[in-house]
């Protein structure tokens, strides 16, 4: 099963893809992620992005792809993966399909903004390992300590309430198109974001399982 999530920041596309990834015991990856750990292991493109990373300028996106296609030819990688923030362009999602990787799924979460501004405050993310909580719908067994790696919970820049806009602008301008070019293929599935996680997950999971299914919005019923 090889999965794309679609969404704004903040939609809940992180948790979601821990959710699938447990479930069909598949890596979920997340370009952040990717991008700190190709750096920590030093490979051609972790190399390449920190040059970027040490003048202050973005990783362009030919790095970026170059990372994604390194991690996407781990074993782990050999009876799917999820693909959680990328593509975030059509250039990326082209050069995904350039490099001959057949995608099964893309699943788009959404969720109104001014619901998802709310969420992002909340938002804390290990400074170690990149899991994501949040101070009401997803806590840490410790206070401040990463469950996974007992590394420091902090809020990121990018989830400061004044950032938070900028970034769904950027999101509406530049990923949301992905809706329409996934649309053309067949393979998007929409899902209105829930109150709760677990009905959100529930119809996450009824998404990629139901091939009539295109647009979700009720959560699964006992």
């Amino acid at each position: 099963m090889k999965l794309i999530l679609l969404g704004a920041p903040g939609a809940g596309k992180g948790t979601q893809a821990e959710m699938l990834s447990a479930h069909y015991s598949i890596p979920a990856i997340s370009t952040g992620n990717i991008i700190r750990e190709a750096l920590k292991k030093g490979t051609e493109m972790g190399l390449k992005a920190k040059s970027f990373i040490d003048a202050g300028q973005l990783v362009p996106d030919n790095v970026v792809i170059g990372i994604i296609q390194e991690r996407l030819t781990l074993d782990d990688c050999k009876n799917g993966f999820i693909l959680d923030g990328f593509p975030r362009t059509i250039p990326q999602a082209e050069a995904l399909d350039a490099m001959g990787i057949e995608i099964d799924k893309v699943v788009d979460i959404e969720v109104p903004d001014e619901l998802i501004a709310g969420r992002m405050a909340g938002r804390r993310v290990c400074e170690k390992c990149g899991a994501s909580y949040h101070l009401e719908h997803k806590q840490p067994e410790e206070e401040g300590v990463c469950d996974q790696c007992g590394g420091k919970l902090v809020q990121r820049k990018d989830d400061h309430p004044d950032t938070v806009l900028d970034r769904l602008r950027v999101y509406h301008e530049q990923t949301e198109p992905l809706k329409d070019y996934y649309a053309k293929t067949g393979k998007l599935r929409i899902v209105e974001g829930q109150d709760e996680v677990e009905h959100t997950s529930a119809l996450t999971l009824k998404a990629v399982e139901d091939l009539s299914l295109i647009h979700i919005s009720e959560p699964t019923r006992p």
